[in-house]
């Protein structure tokens, strides 16, 4: 029993800490009393995590506002200037590494090729990566308070514990305690396309509402599903599996079993063989004096007026808008976003797409929903920095700041 009441004790105080700090952050400059106006809290518990939050550097007092006839309110803001996180994206074949500060300013950043087949090696090389960029940038590393770090697969946000990876095997793999161990600071590990989600929700083309689809057509198909600002991840944490919805029961096996999923004809590796199928047949197009194709390359060429590449990527926009269709008509989405190389095509892509979801959703539904390219494409971090963020607002990692 005991234990229970320190435990909700400091919940509490968790939560009270990150509601002051979240106003600040989103909405400041603001005063105290503002503060406790908005989150009905009472003064004096607001002015206790003022002054905890400004001894520990994360906000500070800015210019008087205009007097309103009683005693001149001091506003406040954030302080992120002064604390850097590393943001890692890892890919199948790939990592890319930025410090940030906690604003999400970049600092500074890396990328390589990263070739690893089995959990091992991942983390051998992960490790030697990031020594290697904590040595290369200590000249401007201010305190580090935490990793955030975004890859393909089924992971246990909670525990930072990566499940299921598509390409290599992985027994219950606990990267975020092994990282916090060796470095003494939070780690955070999500799925990269839920990551994305939460990043475009954040920063990017749905920081405008509440509810909306990210979709990520790239090595695989997947979703991020943003319901009343919060990444809807369901009872096993992972929900967002669209490139796994069938679209042709007669279709191609899929990597997970079963044929014809979306992710067998709409992914980067499907649009690029089946090109190249036609291109081998004999079909005329500007790709055949290409020694390799590529996703880009195709979207260039349909771009251009090429007819086998725009084809390609309007069927693709229709196995996109069908699958879309369906979550449409499950969470009414405010905005729907397309990620991927595939949106430099969007001219060709979207319109696909909105045409497929208008046959095949409620039409309340679709009424003027947006349909947008990610505004994030070339940022390949932000993913992995937007759990960071989150664990800000939502006190996990401001109350270990605090408590340090």
């Amino acid at each position: 029993m005991t234990g229970g009441q320190i435990g909700n004790v400091d919940l509490v105080k968790q939560l009270n800490s990150a509601a002051v700090y979240r106003l600040i952050d989103l909405q400041g400059p603001i005063s105290r009393i503002q503060v406790a106006d908005v989150s009905q809290l009472a003064p004096a518990s607001v002015t206790k995590i003022t002054r905890q939050l400004l001894e520990r550097g994360l906000i500070k007092e800015v210019a008087q506002q205009a007097s309103t006839g009683g005693r001149r309110a001091i506003s406040l803001t954030t302080e992120s200037a002064a604390f850097h996180s590393i943001a890692i994206r890892l890919g199948r074949d790939s990592i890319e590494m930025t410090l940030y500060d906690l604003s999400g300013k970049y600092i500074a950043g890396m990328a390589a090729q990263f070739s690893y087949d089995d959990q091992d090696a991942l983390l051998s090389g992960l490790m030697k990566y990031i020594h290697q960029f904590i040595a290369d940038n200590e000249n401007v590393m201010k305190e580090l308070v935490a990793f955030g770090i975004t890859l393909p697969g089924l992971i246990d946000p909670e525990k930072g514990i990566i499940e299921y990876m598509p390409h290599i095997e992985v027994d219950n793999f606990p990267l975020a305690d092994i990282i916090t161990d060796t470095f003494g600071v939070s780690c955070f590990v999500g799925n990269d396309i839920r990551g994305l989600a939460l990043a475009e929700h954040y920063f990017g083309a749905s920081r405008d509402c509440k509810d909306s689809i990210l979709v990520s057509v790239h090595h695989g198909t997947g979703a991020g599903i943003i319901v009343n600002g919060q990444v809807f991840l369901g009872f096993n944490r992972n929900v967002g599996e669209i490139g796994h919805i069938q679209i042709d029961p007669l279709g191609d096996k899929c990597q997970c079993g079963n044929f014809g999923c979306l992710e067998t004809v709409a992914s980067d590796p499907a649009v690029i063989a089946h090109v190249q199928k036609l291109l081998d047949q004999g079909y005329s197009s500007s790709l055949q004096e290409l020694e390799e194709v590529t996703m880009l390359a195709i979207c260039e060429a349909a771009n251009k007026g090429d007819e086998l590449a725009s084809q390609a990527l309007i069927k693709v926009g229709n196995q996109l808008g069908k699958a879309l269709a369906m979550t449409i008509n499950l969470f009414n989405p405010q905005k729907i976003v397309l990620a991927g190389n595939i949106t430099q095509a969007k001219e060709i892509v979207l319109p696909a797409i909105r045409r497929c979801i208008e046959t095949q959703s409620l039409s309340t539904f679709h009424k003027d929903l947006p349909i947008v390219p990610s505004e994030l494409i070339s940022h390949p971090t932000i993913g992995a920095f937007s759990m960071i963020k989150r664990a800000m607002l939502n006190g996990v990692l401001l109350q270990r700041l605090l408590e340090d």
